[in-house]
């Protein structure tokens, strides 16, 4: 495939000197409007160089280009030259890239033979797996998708919320008001009353608390039936976790949660230790960082028992030395980031260069329309059940508009699933929102559904024709603009996926194929795909198929089906 952007950096590269390659690459930029050109160089910078005026410099350079067979025109506006790219060229370059190497399209090998870990969803055993977790879910879950595709040995990681105070508080609960039996029958909702009522009984009497501290530190030292009670209550939860998971499609590689680190922490307390890195304060252990701006971090509590920070410190050390990782890459919400500073601070205090390789992705939060959310309380909107009722709501709408629908199920699935997840990624991972049934069950406008219907519009359009579409194609008949515009729009995706990872950014990907769907109908709406003229009809169903390619590998990097009938 023809680099455009670096064949005109590699002109300009020999007109001008004074800036390296990269440079002038890294300098052109795509106008915002195609009718003044595919690509434009700005000579503001070169005023200092030449000592000349941006617009005079941009006409020298302009007129000493000699390489002209690539573009259809080369102007001058203002400071910028503007390049037009040869309509054929570019239609061949792009559609052929995309008609061989279909599912890979967008795919490099930029990250061959690095490790990349991602830690998402991490929920809180024998608690609901409810909406506020599909935020650190599917972002987490496109983040690992976009990575992979860009060569990376990409780890999924599932940090569970298993361990801690709060199992003691569910053990408490369990050996004073439980029946083991009506638990087994419906295990997180059971669990969660439990838990509920542990707090409405400490208010009463706050002696319960220590009780709940004595059984966490029964579960830290081994003993057999707090143990038991923790592995009881872990697989019960995880079986509940894995039916959401299979629903979204998600799956991960590691389900090592703080539980797993417990034996790994006596030696990094002692690391720290001898690093004379903590200090006593009231009989706990903390690490001063008022030198660096932020407050002292707990590390051990006066009873000796370990607390968030302890385990993130322990789990970073492990997966250096397990994984070797180029990035661990932590997707948790914006209420964690003093957490973080704080431990990777300690990392890099004890040391390790690599610290800097351990980079939080924060999130805005959720809260419903009631106030915030809260487990204690008991309000909480269960995840599944937001899906189940997208699913139902879309099965509802394929009755009415299409009811002789194949495997109605399944595309219930894929679009109701689908419009949740899509929403979701829609906007800036960093936007707290409340949630609105409303609004996710809304299918219209930019929607999942829409770019969903897209697709399955442009496989309609291929099925539909008897032409072999992917050869002897006579490319220099997509010449309209509308044409041209989503083939401009298409050529964009590589550098799209790569943007999207370096911003840890999802919606760069949402966006982008939504763009894309508004592009395609306004070709389709504009011109006719299955006309008589053969030639033309080629050209135009080649310009479908890479369309429709695109936004399937866009909706897969977020993790949602692209139907091919609706």
């Amino acid at each position: 495939m023809i680099d455009f952007k670096k064949e005109i950096a590699n002109i300009l590269n020999e007109k001008i000197s004074e800036l390296d390659f990269e440079e002038i690459y890294s300098m052109i930029e795509i106008p915002p409007n195609s009718d003044m050109g595919d690509f434009a160089f700005p000579c503001f910078k070169l005023a200092k160089i030449f000592r000349k005026a941006p617009n005079l410099i941009a006409k020298d350079i302009n007129e000493s280009i000699e390489e002209k067979d690539l573009f259809e025109d080369i102007e001058t506006v203002g400071a910028y030259i503007n390049f037009t790219i040869n309509k054929k060229t570019f239609a061949k370059t792009v559609i052929e890239e995309v008609l061989n190497k279909k599912d890979m399209f967008g795919a490099s090998n930029i990250g061959e033979q690095k490790n990349v870990i991602v830690e998402f969803s991490s929920p809180n055993i024998a608690k609901p797996f409810h909406i506020g977790h599909i935020r650190t879910t599917v972002i987490g879950s496109a983040i690992n998708n976009i990575y992979k595709f860009l060569g990376y040995n990409a780890i999924a990681i599932n940090h569970l919320g298993d361990y801690g105070t709060q199992f003691g508080k569910l053990i408490v609960a369990i050996k004073a008001w439980g029946d083991k039996s009506i638990i087994e029958s419906n295990p997180i909702p059971e669990l969660l009353k439990l838990y509920i009522k542990f707090h409405e009984e400490a208010e009463k009497n706050p002696q319960i608390e220590d009780e709940a501290r004595m059984w966490f530190k029964k579960l830290e030292d081994n003993d057999d039936e707090a143990t038991e009670l923790w592995q009881w209550i872990r697989d019960v939860s995880l079986m509940e976790f894995n039916r959401v998971y299979d629903m979204l499609g998600i799956k991960f590689d590691s389900f090592a949660g703080e539980s797993f680190y417990s034996d790994k922490m006596p030696a990094v307390l002692e690391e720290m230790r001898e690093k004379n890195l903590m200090k006593k304060s009231e009989g706990a252990e903390i690490v001063d960082l008022e030198p660096y701006g932020m407050p002292p971090a707990l590390i051990t509590k006066k009873d000796g028992s370990t607390l968030y920070i302890t385990r993130d410190i322990a789990a970073a050390i492990y997966r250096k030395k397990h994984y070797d990782f180029y990035k661990n890459i932590y997707v948790v919400g914006s209420q964690q980031n003093l957490h973080f500073k704080q431990w990777i601070k300690i990392i890099d205090l004890m040391g390790y260069n690599w610290a800097e390789d351990c980079i939080h992705v924060p999130f805005g939060m959720i809260s419903l329309e009631e106030g915030t959310m809260s487990t204690r309380k008991g309000r909480v909107v269960f995840l599944e059940d937001v899906l189940n009722k997208a699913v139902e709501k879309t099965k509802e709408i394929i009755s009415q508009k299409n009811p002789n629908l194949e495997d109605k199920e399944k595309v219930a699935k894929e679009v109701g699933i689908g419009a949740v997840i899509f929403q979701e990624l829609a906007n800036n991972r960093i936007k707290d929102y409340v949630f609105s049934w409303d609004r996710t069950l809304n299918f219209d406008g930019e929607s999942g559904p829409y770019v969903q219907y897209t697709h399955a519009r442009a496989a309609s359009l291929l099925r539909k024709s008897q032409l072999d579409y992917k050869s002897n194609i006579n490319f220099g008949l997509l010449k309209e603009k509308e044409a041209m515009d989503l083939i401009r729009i298409i050529n964009k995706f590589p550098d799209v996926i790569v943007d999207a990872a370096r911003k840890y950014e999802p919606a760069v990907i949402t966006r982008y194929i939504i763009d894309v769907a508004q592009a395609f109908n306004r070709f389709y709406h504009e011109h006719s795909i299955l006309v008589d003229d053969e030639e033309l009809q080629k050209a135009r169903l080649a310009l479908v198929f890479a369309c429709k390619q695109t936004i399937k590998n866009g909706l897969k990097l977020i993790g949602i089906a692209a139907p091919e009938r609706m």
